[in-house]
């Protein structure tokens, strides 16, 4: 039998590194430690492996804002093997803290070692403009973050001007960043009926946003 599935750089990666990207948009993570994954990243697994619905306790407030809402929850995998995670074919990048932090737009959260501290932060200003704000989560400690993003992201400094982003394509920024919600829509346009869509995250300071080259899924237009 031949197949192109069969070449090498299709197959398993087989190394003693515990977070492995097999592929651009697939990752491995071999378990003795947990890990916390947004529920149904889960694509695979090898082994003894237990997935357990994260509850209210200790992350709930994380599991109920920064991944949406109440059907997005995270899960605790546990045991012995190992556990292939993607989502929705986005690529996927790690990020190997050090005793220090980064903050997370909740939707790019694709998992991390569950040693990790997660703390749920609310957009200045947000309320201003979205019903009950945007948030994002500050993950510190040391460990591996895996985050999903819909496209190759690029990385911009915020030291040396204003950076506005859009909410939907900001990925995550510096630690000591604190993202402000800041409207583009003059007056006169809201007058003449615009929609109020152009909210953006303002960044300055010493630090960086990674920005994805997606603004999330399309919204379907409405049927009547």
């Amino acid at each position: 039998m031949r197949s192109e599935l069969f070449e090498t750089d299709r197959r398993e990666r087989q190394t003693t590194d515990r977070w492995v990207l097999q592929s651009k948009r697939m990752l491995r993570v071999s378990l003795g430690p947990d890990v916390l994954a947004t529920k149904g990243a889960m694509v695979a697994y090898q082994g003894q492996i237990e997935f357990h619905h994260q509850g209210a306790g200790g992350l709930g407030k994380f599991v109920r804002k920064a991944l949406s809402s109440e059907d997005n929850p995270t899960m605790r995998v546990s045991g012995q093997g190992e556990v292939f995670i993607a989502h929705a074919a986005s690529e996927v990048f790690l990020i190997v803290l050090e005793g220090d932090g980064i903050s997370i737009n909740g939707p790019s959260l694709l998992a991390y070692d569950a040693t990790l501290d997660a703390d749920l932060h609310r957009t200045q200003g947000a309320g201003m403009f979205m019903g009950g704000g945007m948030f994002n989560v500050l993950v510190q400690g040391t460990g591996t973050v895996a985050l999903a993003t819909e496209g190759e992201p690029m990385l911009l400094d915020c030291s040396e001007q204003p950076t506005f982003v859009d909410p939907q394509a900001a990925v995550c920024w510096s630690a000591n960043l604190t993202p402000n919600a800041v409207s583009s829509m003059n007056v006169g346009s809201l007058l003449r009926g615009g929609s109020g869509e152009a909210m953006q995250y303002s960044f300055h300071g010493p630090g960086f946003v990674v920005v994805q080259p997606s603004e999330g899924p399309t919204v379907p237009p409405h049927t009547h």
